[in-house]
C-alpha cells in the first residue's frame, strides 16, 4: 500500500503514524507540495507509476479525515465516536481513525480482530450487534471486548453462558418513523413495552445493563428524530431505576450521520436533547457510531477506460471497476455521481463532466453482466482508451460491499494514502 505524503505543519511523520497499519518499510514514500489537490495527487500517482500502475485504485485523503474529526469534536464535544467498521474496513483508514482518537463499533470477530491488530485496546470497542452466534460471543470474551448490545431474551441467555462479565446496552426501537431510507428498526430494537421484561431478565441472569442504544436510520433521517429518540432512552433509564437496578451510564445515539449541512442540524438537535433530558446525569457517557460521516468523502476512486464504442451521438465506455466492486452503491437512488475525467495523452488535462462538447454516455463495469452499468446517458467529453474516470466520495460501503464476481477482486485494489492541501469539510 504506497504512501504519498503532503508536507504540512499539522501532520508530522505520517510514516510513523502508520507504523501499526500494515504499511511496510519497503513501500514507496513520495512527498508532494502543500498545494496539492486530490486531482494533483491522482495525476502524480498515474504519471509516476505509468508503467506499473494497477487500476482501479483509491486515494485516502488524510486531510479530509482530520477535518472531519475536528468538526465532530467541535459540533459534538460530549459524544465519543465509535466508527462503524462495516462501513469501510480498510486497515490504514482504521489506523488513522484510531490515532485521531476514534473508538470502534464492531459487529463480528473479523472486525474485532482487525481493530485489535492495530494495537487498539479492547475497551475502545463496542460489540454492537444485538444478535450474535454463541461462538462469536465467546470470541469477544476471550479478547476482553466487554460491552455489547442486546434486544431479546435469547441474547441474554447466550451472553450469560459465554460472557457473564460483559456489560449490556439495551437496543431500543423508535416509536415513530424517521424518514430514513435504511430503517434499522425493521431488524433490531426492543419495543418500549418489552423493556421492563428484558431488564428484569438481564438482572435475574446476573448481567449488568449499563446503557441504552438506538439508531434513527441511515440516509435521509429527519434530524428532529434524535430528540424523540433521546427522550425515549431517558424513559428506559428511568425504568431501570424504578426496577431497583444499578444506575445506567451509557447513551448510544447510533449512526446514520452524513458529513454535510445535515450534520450541523443533527448535532444541534442532539446537544439540545441531551441537555434537556439528561441535564442531571453528571456521569453520563454519550457515544455515537458514525460510519458514512468519516468514510464517504475521505476516499476518491480512479478507474481506467478499457473499452469504447461509438453509436451515432451516443458513446459507450468500459472501465475496470463496476457495480460488483467499488461502485456498488450506484445502484441506490440516493447515490449522487460526482465524476471527473483525467486524460494522459500528450499533456495531462483535467476535464470536468460539466464542460461543453459532451456526449450522452453509458459507462459499463468490467464484468460480463449487462446490469454492471455505472452511468447511463451521462454527459461526458469524448474519451479515449486509457483515459481515466475519477469518482469522488467513494469511501462508504464501497469496498466493503465489493465481490470477486467474474474473477474481478475488489479487495485486491490498491489504496494510496495522501494528504491534500485542503478539503471541502465545513468547520
Amino acid at each position: 500500500m504506497p504512501i504519498l505524503v503532503a508536507e504540512e505543519s499539522q501532520i508530522t511523520n505520517l510514516k510513523l503514524m502508520f507504523g501499526a497499519s500494515g504499511v511496510k518499510d519497503n513501500e514507496s514514500l513520495t512527498t508532494l507540495s502543500s498545494e496539492a489537490t486530490i486531482f494533483d495527487i491522482i495525476q502524480s500517482i498515474i504519471k509516476a507509476k505509468s508503467t506499473e500502475i494497477e487500476s482501479p485504485f483509491s486515494v485516502l485523503d488524510l486531510r479530509v479525515l482530520i477535518d472531519l474529526m475536528n468538526k465532530w469534536t467541535t459540533k459534538l464535544p460530549t459524544v465519543k465516536p465509535f466508527f462503524a467498521v462495516k462501513c469501510n474496513p480498510n486497515i490504514s483508514f482504521l489506523s488513522a481513525l484510531a490515532l485521531l482518537g476514534s473508538n470502534f463499533d464492531c459487529a463480528s470477530p473479523a472486525e474485532i480482530k482487525s481493530v485489535l491488530s492495530l494495537g487498539v485496546s479492547p475497551d475502545r470497542i463496542i460489540y454492537a450487534n444485538p444478535c450474535k452466534p454463541e461462538s462469536h460471543i465467546n470470541y469477544a470474551a476471550s479478547f476482553g471486548v466487554n460491552v455489547t448490545t442486546f434486544d431479546s431474551i435469547g441474547e441474554i441467555e447466550k451472553i450469560k453462558k459465554w460472557h457473564p462479565n460483559c456489560e449490556l446496552i439495551l437496543r431500543i426501537k423508535l416509536e415513530e418513523e424517521t424518514g430514513a431510507r435504511f430503517c434499522l428498526g425493521i431488524k433490531y430494537g426492543a419495543l418500549l413495552s418489552e423493556v421492563p421484561k428484558l431488564l428484569k431478565a438481564a438482572d435475574m441472569a446476573g448481567l449488568k445493563v449499563t446503557g441504552v442504544a438506538f439508531h434513527v436510520g441511515s440516509m435521509g433521517a429527519d434530524v428532529q428524530a434524535y430528540r424523540g429518540a433521546i427522550l425515549l432512552a431517558k424513559t428506559v433509564f428511568e425504568t431501570a431505576s424504578h426496577l431497583g437496578m444499578p444506575k445506567m451510564k451509557i447513551l448510544n445515539i447510533g449512526g446514520g450521520f452524513a458529513s454535510g449541512s445535515k450534520f450541523d442540524e443533527a448535532s444541534s438537535n442532539i446537544n439540545e436533547a441531551i441537555n434537556s433530558y439528561f441535564e442531571n446525569e453528571k456521569d453520563l457517557v454519550v457515544i455515537g457510531e458514525p460510519g458514512t460521516y468519516f468514510a464517504e468523502t475521505a476516499f476518491t476512486l480512479a478507474t481506467k477506460v478499457i473499452g469504447k464504442r461509438v453509436r451515432g451521438e451516443l458513446r459507450e465506455y468500459w472501465i475496470d471497476d463496476g457495480i460488483y466492486g467499488t461502485l456498488s452503491t450506484v445502484n441506490y437512488d440516493y447515490f449522487i455521481i460526482t465524476c471527473s475525467t483525467l486524460r494522459f495523452a500528450s499533456k495531462p488535462e483535467n476535464v470536468t463532466c460539466k464542460d461543453t462538447n459532451t456526449y450522452a454516455s453509458t459507462v459499463f463495469g468490467p464484468t460480463c453482466d449487462s446490469t454492471d452499468t455505472v452511468l447511463k446517458k451521462y454527459p461526458l467529453p469524448e474519451l479515449e482508451m486509457n483515459d481515466w474516470l475519477v469518482f469522488s466520495n467513494m469511501g462508504a460501503y464501497t469496498s466493503s460491499l465489493g465481490t470477486n464476481f467474474n474473477g474481478f477482486s475488489s479487495s485486491a485494489k490498491n489504496v494510496y494514502i495522501a494528504c491534500s492541501s485542503s478539503s471541502s469539510v465545513a468547520r
